[in-house]
């Protein structure tokens, strides 16, 4: 999510006739940065380092400036984790929540374009491709069930979790006993979301080590998430 696409974000003619915090929400969002503080916290609650950690180029004056903006315009909000951790951090508030979908919508939208040769690659984060994937689940699982999916891709570990019938992914280990605890690397995994190799492929090859769990959770999630390139994206 680069500055060009928050281009469009930014205050004009449309806000007139706006309630104020409405106008206020849509003027913060259109400051740099804001959008990549939202979508790091689609992940899951976060403390000031961590976000900074996720967004070193903010720097701490700005990154401080952005979270103010959000909190002032009802968009994040401060919160505790839970114990054992018990330290202050942020979150998104119910207005927050609402830029789920249309992010998520532009995260799907740029797994078609090519890779950005002033990227480094090694910066590539397989949450943020899981945090994409969530937004493709077509079909409701049982809303009863309260399955997490942890996933340690290279050093980056995170997991999903069922949530009201949906998948919802979240930044660092699953909180209790996994459904499901698979390893492999970045391209492996990146592979799987894209639907360019199936999950009993990846197994057979030994590209995916399960840790915990059985091959049919592996497939049920990937049968649920996956990403097909539009014809002529540059990942076809």
């Amino acid at each position: 999510m680069d500055e060009h696409l928050l281009a469009g974000l930014h205050p004009g003619p449309l806000d007139q006739g706006l309630p104020g915090r409405e106008s206020d929400q849509r003027d913060v969002l259109g400051e740099r940065w804001a959008l990549l503080v939202i979508r790091e916290l689609l992940l899951g609650p976060k403390r000031f380092k961590h976000l900074l950690t996720a967004l070193p180029a903010a720097g701490t004056n700005r990154l401080t400036d952005r979270l103010h903006g959000l909190e002032e315009a009802g968009i994040i909000r401060r919160t505790v984790l839970p114990p054992p951790a018990g330290v202050a951090a942020y979150e998104l508030t119910s207005a927050g929540e609402r830029l789920r979908e249309p992010l998520l919508a532009l995260g799907l939208w740029g797994l078609d374009l090519a890779p950005d040769d002033r990227i480094d690659p090694g910066t590539a984060r397989a949450e943020l491709i899981a945090l994409c994937l969530t937004g493709t689940q077509a079909a409701p699982l049982d809303p009863s069930r309260r399955d997490t999916f942890e996933f340690q891709i290279g050093e980056e570990v995170f997991h999903l979790r069922l949530q009201g019938s949906s998948f919802l992914a979240r930044s660092g280990p699953a909180p209790e006993d996994a459904t499901l605890h698979v390893s492999c690397d970045l391209p492996t995994f990146v592979a799987l979301a894209l639907r360019q190799l199936s999950p009993t492929q990846a197994l057979k090859s030994g590209l995916v080590t399960i840790l915990q769990g059985n091959r049919s959770a592996l497939t049920e999630v990937f049968r649920a998430l996956g990403y097909t390139p539009t014809p002529g994206s540059a990942h076809e």
